[in-house]
C-alpha cells in the first residue's frame, strides 16, 4: 500500500512515543526521519537503531537530509517557542505540519469533533493532552445543551512530564483554555493541569465540570457523552470514564456565581475520566503522551488517506 513520508521534529518523550506509534500503527503514515537539537537523545540513538534518517541540528538539519524531498508531513513535538521557526521554514516547502505544541498558530483540532473542517489547514494545532482528553466531552454536552462555562482539571504523573512540558505551563492552560471555547463550544473556558508526584506514579485523570442551560436533557447528555468516549476510545484504547455522569442542578433561587459570567441558574454536568497509556515508550501511567501522540497520527493517517485519494483520482484522469 502506498504511504505518505514523514518526520518528527522533537526527540523527547513525545517524539519517541510517536515515532513507535507510527511504526506500529499507521497505516498511510511511513516514518522516515527523526530530528532533535540534542545528539546524545534517547530518541534519536532509537530512530537510528530503527534505521530512520536523524539529525541533531533541528529543522535546519531536516533539510540536508536525503529524504526531505519526499516527506509531506511533519509532526512538530518540540517547544510552543520553537514551534514559530520550525513552521516558518516548513512552509516554504509546502509541507503539512501538525503541531504537538501549545504554539496554536494553525487552528485547533481535536480529532473527534472538528479535523474535516480543517483539511485545508497547512498547520494544525493538537491543542494539549488535556485538551485532547477533555474537549471531546465539553463538546459532547455542547451538541446538547448550551454550555455557559466548562472547567477542566487534568491530572499526570510527575514523571510523565518532560522538559518541553514543562518549558510550556502557561501556554498549555491559555490554549486549552481557549480551545474549549473555539472547539469544546463553551461560552467561558478554563484549564488546570497537576502534576502529581506521587509514587508509583498515576495514570493520567481528568475532570471535566461543565455548567449548561438549566432544563438540559440529562439522558440526552449521558448518551452523548458516551458516543464521544466511543469515538476517542477507538484511537485511544485507554481512553474511559471513570464513573456515570453526574449532575447538579442549581435553579433561580440558587444560582451558581460563575467568574466572569456572574450568578446563572443551571446544570452542573461533571464528567470523570482516566486515560492510561498504551505503554510504547513510557509506561502505562503516561496517558497523557498518549492521547497526544494518537490525536496527531489520527490526523496525519486522515491527511495522508486524502493526499493519496487525491494523487490516484489525477492519475486515474490522466
Amino acid at each position: 500500500m502506498a504511504q505518505i513520508k514523514c518526520a518528527i521534529i522533537g526527540s523527547g518523550n513525545i517524539g519517541t512515543d510517536l515515532m513507535i506509534k507510527i511504526m506500529r500503527n499507521a497505516q498511510y503514515v511511513e516514518m522516515v526521519a527523526m530530528v532533535g537539537a540534542d545528539p546524545n537523545s534517547d530518541g534519536l540513538a532509537r530512530a537510528a537503531r530503527f534505521g530512520f534518517e536523524t539529525t541533531a541540528e533541528s529543522v535546519e538539519g531536516l533539510l540536508q537530509l536525503p529524504s526531505f524531498k519526499d516527506i509531506k508531513i511533519v509532526f512538530d513535538a518540540t517547544s510552543a517557542g520553537a514551534h514559530a521557526h520550525h513552521n516558518a521554514v516548513l512552509q516554504q516547502y509546502g509541507i503539512q505540519v501538525i503541531d504537538l505544541t501549545p504554539a496554536a498558530i494553525g487552528p485547533y483540532v481535536v480529532p473527534v469533533v472538528n479535523l474535516n473542517e480543517h483539511l485545508e489547514a497547512p498547520n494544525i494545532n493538537m491543542v494539549t493532552c488535556g485538551g485532547q482528553a477533555t474537549i471531546p466531552m465539553v463538546n459532547a454536552v455542547a451538541k446538547v445543551a448550551k454550555v455557559h462555562y466548562a472547567e477542566i482539571i487534568a491530572s499526570i504523573a510527575s514523571k510523565s512530564a518532560g522538559p518541553g512540558t514543562r518549558a510550556n505551563i502557561d501556554e498549555f492552560t491559555e490554549t486549552t483554555s481557549k480551545a474549549i471555547e473555539e472547539v469544546g463550544g463553551a461560552q467561558k473556558g478554563k484549564a488546570i493541569i497537576i502534576m502529581n508526584p506521587a509514587e508509583p506514579p498515576l495514570i493520567m485523570r481528568d475532570t471535566v465540570y461543565c455548567f449548561a442551560e438549566l432544563g438540559a436533557d440529562q439522558d440526552a447528555i449521558r448518551t452523548s457523552v458516551q458516543k464521544m468516549v466511543e469515538a476517542v476510545h477507538a484511537y485511544v484504547p485507554g481512553y474511559r470514564l471513570k464513573q456515570e455522569v453526574q449532575f447538579e442542578e442549581y435553579n433561580a433561587d440558587s444560582p451558581l456565581n460563575i467568574p466572569e459570567l456572574g450568578n446563572l441558574p443551571g446544570l452542573k454536568v461533571s464528567i470523570f475520566l482516566e486515560v492510561e497509556g498504551a505503554a510504547h515508550y513510557l509506561p502505562a501511567y503516561a496517558g497523557n503522551l498518549d492521547i497526544m501522540t494518537s490525536a496527531a497520527l489520527a490526523a496525519a493517517e486522515r491527511f495522508a488517506e486524502m493526499h493519496l485519494n487525491q494523487t490516484q483520482t489525477v492519475a486515474e484522469g490522466a
